[in-house]
């Protein structure tokens, strides 16, 4: 990932949330905890997924984005985001 080391410094914090959450998941479903206790932490855990790749998506934006239309990349940048659109409906 490139762009702002703060970004950066961002994203790796929320991974360590999102790893951590999921290793409290696995202890919950070993413990025979609850399922509807487990499948509540596990919809914390795609939340922050989400925001995690809303984070990266937003640099993405303003860095690549951005320069690659300016460089007159458009169709590029447009295909690229296109590409990502379509993941995101899946």
């Amino acid at each position: 990932m490139r762009g702002c080391s703060s970004t950066r410094r961002e994203a790796l914090r929320r991974l360590n949330y999102i790893e951590g959450h999921l290793h409290g998941v696995r202890r919950m479903i070993e413990a025979g905890q609850p399922c509807v206790d487990v499948v509540k932490q596990t919809y914390a855990v795609r939340r922050a997924v989400v925001r995690l790749q809303a984070l990266i998506l937003e640099n993405h934006l303003r860095g690549r984005v951005f320069t690659g239309i300016r460089e007159g990349r458009e169709d590029a940048v447009i295909d690229e985001l296109i590409d990502l659109c379509g993941l995101a409906g899946r």
